[in-house]
């Protein structure tokens, strides 16, 4: 009888840990999930927000280009419609220079940039969605994201990058693209993109965005520093979000 019990006993043990193993892989996220929660901490933070950004432009002999300007996002719908507004302030060539992004979740965005010095409201094609943003290293799909279904993700492993453990996936167009492949090192915790990498045709590094500085504002994590590389030229682009401000309910005539 003492053997029967013992028995009955241990394979309950067992049970309990194969259905405590299914859970467990149950709850486990895809690497297409990752990359959904990743797009939503990082362009969705917030209701809306608004920023003042500092972006220097730096050549690979040091010498930078200093631009000011004002962000403001309105989300209309959570990892939906979203409306982009970014106005320049400095210095005087970019002056009153004007980004607006209306984003959509299941067709191409609408882009616009005024150019004051020649009074020219200019339609950014979808086609031109991986141009230099306004002479940047970051693209003008950079500015208001990607959207996860247009790749195929894949979890590589999980490693710790900076001491913070991070999902490593590798994201592959579906449709042709400025590259082959992105890798992103993005934080278990809070979803945040800590690292990407884009490779060319050849199959070669030749962008790499890092954020720089992660601060939480108002209860959201922000990257409040963040820095593109282009590693082929040199050239870098350092951004800065200081005074950023969420759920101010800002109107669409504000």
């Amino acid at each position: 009888m003492k053997v029967i019990k013992i028995l009955f006993v241990v394979s309950l043990f067992f049970s309990a840990g194969s259905n405590q193993k299914l859970s467990f892989a149950q709850s486990e996220l895809s690497a297409a999930d990752i990359i959904a929660k990743s797009r939503l901490a990082f362009y969705y933070a917030g209701d809306d927000t608004r920023a003042k950004v500092l972006m220097e432009l730096i050549n690979k002999d040091g010498q930078k280009r200093i631009r000011e300007l004002t962000l403001l996002k309105k989300d209309y719908e959570e990892g939906g419609n979203q409306k982009y507004f970014m106005y320049f302030h400095k210095p005087a060539d970019v002056k009153d220079t004007t980004f607006m992004v209306y984003k959509y979740p299941d067709k191409d965005d609408d882009r616009w940039l005024f150019i004051p010095a020649i009074n020219l409201v200019k339609r950014i094609a979808a086609n031109d969605k991986y141009a230099s943003f306004v002479g940047s290293d970051f693209t003008y799909e950079d500015i208001s994201g990607r959207k996860p279904g247009e790749d195929s993700h894949t979890l590589l492993r999980k490693e710790k990058l900076g001491g913070k453990s991070c999902f490593v996936i590798e994201s592959i167009p579906k449709e042709p693209s400025e590259y082959i492949k992105r890798i992103s090192w993005i934080d278990e915790t809070n979803f945040l993109p800590l690292r990407e990498e884009f490779y060319d045709r050849q199959n070669e590094l030749y962008r790499q965005f890092e954020a720089v500085e992660v601060k939480d504002v108002n209860g959201f994590p922000t990257i409040t520093k963040r820095l593109m590389r282009n590693i082929k030229t040199g050239h870098r682009t350092e951004v800065t979000f200081q005074e950023v401000e969420y759920n101010l309910g800002l109107q669409d005539d504000t």
